[in-house]
């Protein structure tokens, strides 16, 4: 099946947001606690599993991504990248560092750390894997599994500049709100189209103010993963 793209998201128009959900509580946000919540193997389902239809001509592929939960002594953080413009898949888009699964891959885990030292230069030295979300497919046909980390404060990144035109953190605490989770209608052709994105103003690499526009898939990971912790 194939469907038109979402060129320019910014414009698609907010039906709503999610306001009258909780936010997951700042003592569930804490290193510990996240820990524990994760070591806990209860029966749970995501509330968003894909994207929905293909692209057409799209073959699935396996992938990884890391979802780094960065444990600053503040509050914890979620590291993210903006890709370049030129890439085939996602270009300018905010991610999770990530990709493809390779032949070297061992597992769904090695992917990802593969991917986000290669990516950013993140050091498994500094990285402690706490568990996994369920696989989310993207409409590239990618089968994603968001592979959950604590990151220890002192890392120095060195970002492949092909790839990653910048990385940045948000808060953990803003994701976790649902009241900066916006609804999106997207109505083309008849096909109608619902996605999520998280706006965050922060500020770039250069010191200068930056909306940084998160939605799609990895949007809707981070509200799986919203999903996953305020239960």
């Amino acid at each position: 099946m194939s469907r038109p793209p979402i060129l320019d998201p910014k414009a698609v128009p907010v039906i709503g947001t999610d306001a009258q959900l909780p936010a997951v509580p700042a003592e569930r946000l804490v290193a510990a606690a996240l820990r524990e919540r994760f070591a806990v193997q209860a029966e749970w389902q995501p509330e968003l599993a894909g994207d929905g239809s293909l692209f057409a001509g799209r073959e699935p592929a396996a992938a990884s991504v890391l979802v780094p939960l960065v444990a600053h002594a503040q509050g914890a953080s979620v590291l993210l990248t903006r890709r370049t413009e030129h890439l085939r898949d996602h270009a300018g888009q905010i991610s999770f560092p990530g990709g493809r699964a390779e032949e070297i891959d061992a597992n769904a885990v090695h992917t990802a750390l593969r991917e986000a030292e290669e990516e950013v230069g993140l050091s498994p030295d500094f990285i402690d894997v706490i568990g996994a979300l369920p696989v989310y497919t993207t409409v590239t046909g990618f089968h994603v599994t968001p592979v959950v980390a604590l990151v220890r404060p002192g890392f120095t990144l060195a970002i492949d500049s092909f790839e990653v035109a910048e990385a940045f953190e948000v808060p953990l605490a803003f994701l976790m709100d649902p009241a900066h989770h916006q609804r999106h209608l997207f109505e083309f052709g008849g096909q109608r189209r619902q996605f999520l994105s998280m706006p965050w103003q922060g500020v770039d690499a250069a010191g200068q103010p930056r909306e940084y526009f998160i939605w799609g898939a990895t949007a809707a990971m981070l509200r799986n993963l919203y999903s996953f912790l305020v239960r």
